[in-house]
């Protein structure tokens, strides 16, 4: 009966495809702001997971705007990162400062808005970037390429955040919730160090990033070195943001963008 119900659950997932199945304990184990209350469902396209009634300002980059030909490589190519990281410390503050001039459907979606300040920093064309370097989209290769680039640029706007934090004050909701964001940034710290166990408050455990796949060695380094930072800056100076990023699905902005993905 149980397998039938399941069955039946992953039969309506394909079928309406967005968006899809989602793990209420997961997503609930790995929220920011608990204190402020629980997180019920995403949005329609299933990027954003996080209280009803806010709205995150949505932004992506195109990695191939990053790929830079290294003959050296195994595969021909490399990440830019410094060139990657300043983009995304540099789109971290945009957004920010964009919550303030956004206009939203309703005063209680605006309000929490501006408490919260959730962003949505994320990436476009990943297929297109590992098509670039030859790498098969569905491989060991090619997700912790993804892994690598995911860390690198939610730690790197994470630390942006705390900075930001020093200087203007964390979120006003931040300090109700801090020793719950702080756990999640810990645990996001050791998926990113390719932690195995120690996590905190977690009922299934992560698939940490595995640096032995990655063929662009700078970038699982890169990602670890962000979320030390964002770590300590976080306790230090709590947050400006309660998220940060987001991977949306880019379909429409994709085109604007010219990706190939």
């Amino acid at each position: 009966e149980a397998g039938e119900l399941w069955g039946q659950i992953n039969e309506a997932a394909w079928a309406c495809a967005d968006p899809g199945l989602q793990f209420d304990t997961t997503i609930n184990e790995w929220h920011t702001c608990p204190e402020s209350g629980r997180i019920n469902a995403s949005n329609p396209c299933s990027e954003y997971v996080f209280l009803d009634d806010t709205a995150c300002n949505l932004a992506s980059l195109n990695l191939m705007n990053f790929l830079k030909k290294d003959p050296g490589a195994m595969n021909g190519g490399v990440m830019d990162v410094a060139a990657f990281e300043h983009a995304v410390r540099l789109w971290t503050i945009t957004l920010e400062i964009s919550v303030l001039m956004a206009q939203f459907p309703s005063p209680r979606i605006a309000e929490l808005s501006y408490e919260f300040r959730t962003l949505g920093l994320g990436f476009a064309n990943i297929g297109g970037y590992l098509m670039a370097l030859g790498i098969p989209y569905d491989s060991d290769d090619g997700r912790a390429i993804c892994a690598a680039i995911s860390a690198l640029m939610t730690g790197a706007a994470y630390a942006a955040s705390a900075e930001m934090a020093e200087q203007m004050g964390a979120f006003p909701r931040y300090k109700k919730n801090s020793k719950h964001m702080l756990r999640v940034i810990r645990n996001h710290r050791r998926a990113a160090h390719g932690a195995k166990d120690g996590y905190e408050g977690l009922s299934v455990t992560p698939e940490p990033l595995n640096s032995s796949h990655c063929p662009d060695a700078a970038l699982p380094d890169a990602a670890r070195n962000a979320w030390d930072r964002a770590l300590e800056l976080g306790e230090e100076h709590g947050f400006r943001n309660a998220q940060v990023s987001a991977v949306a699905p880019t379909g429409t902005i994709g085109l604007v963008m010219d990706c190939d993905t």
